[in-house]
């Protein structure tokens, strides 16, 4: 893991995290690659398919202007990576993200995001 991919990673994680504070989808689409999909459970219900489903969610949910995350593991291997983010008062909610990325053409991209949303 060099210091530069580290950075890049927060970096990218930064759009996503910048985007639920502001409650557009639109803020955060620059840290997914165009194929990302999403997957988790929302109380017994299924939440899948692609990242377009996330962004529509955001849009709806509104701002998150008090929402406090931290990235509590990372690992990267030439070009993939996996992050670990705790979200809290995501709007009341509490959520843990496992992010898979790829290094696409020079720049960190989240190909999947799978949550969990705690009761």
């Amino acid at each position: 893991m060099t210091n530069d991919d580290k950075k890049a990673i927060e970096k990218t994680l930064e759009f996503y995290i910048d985007g639920a504070k502001s409650g557009k989808g639109d803020d955060m689409k620059p840290a997914f690659h165009d194929d990302a999909t999403i997957f988790g459970y929302i109380g017994p219900d299924l939440f899948a398919g692609p990242i377009q489903k996330l962004f529509d969610w955001n849009d709806e949910n509104g701002p998150a202007t008090d929402i406090q995350t931290t990235i509590s593991s990372m690992d990267i291997m030439g070009t993939i990576a996996t992050v670990r983010l705790e979200s809290d008062n995501w709007t009341g909610h509490k959520f843990t993200d496992f992010f898979t990325l790829l290094k696409v053409d020079g720049t960190w991209k989240i190909m999947n995001k799978v949550f969990h949303l705690h009761a």
